[in-house]
């Protein structure tokens, strides 16, 4: 499978908004807005996204957009995040879309979380390098209830 990145465009929101109201992929990544189903919520929120100097890609699978992958925050701070497709999870696509967003993003130290229990989410950062730093506790939007977080740290 061809996995590439590229400039997220308007065309993608829709797909990326379907995607997120997945409930099988919403309780998975735990730590999503408050109503995924939100429509208004969703476009403003990629409407800030878009015109930040964050970089934020579309991930794209043969052709197919499936998901997207993102580096923001604060210099220092900055972390990961990615979102695919369940139809594409345990085929390699999150681990080739976040290695390619971090051969773009050279900066160092970058930071990722992931609820304890995404056991293929711990697995496709440690592939790309990530080492877990710290397990703290937070509120999951998705789950209605604060849940273990693992903290991961990619040094130079």
């Amino acid at each position: 499978m061809d996995v590439v990145l590229r400039e997220v465009h308007e065309s993608d929101l829709p797909v990326f908004f379907r995607q997120m109201n997945d409930p099988e992929a919403v309780r998975m990544a735990a730590f999503t807005p408050e109503d995924p189903a939100d429509r208004d919520a969703f476009d403003a929120r990629w409407k800030r996204i878009l015109a930040s100097d964050d970089v934020t890609r579309t991930v794209l699978a043969d052709g197919d957009v499936v998901g997207s992958t993102a580096v923001y925050g604060e210099p220092g701070e900055r972390e990961v995040t990615y979102w695919v497709d369940r139809a594409y999870w345990g085929r390699g696509v999150a681990t080739a879309a976040l290695r390619a967003l971090l051969a773009e993003v050279r900066e160092r130290p970058l930071y990722a979380r992931a609820a304890a229990d995404n056991a293929g989410s711990l697995r496709v950062l440690e592939k790309c390098g990530f080492r877990r730093t710290a397990r703290v506790s937070g509120y999951a939007n998705a789950r209605g209830a604060e849940i273990d977080e693992v903290v991961l740290t990619l040094e130079g």
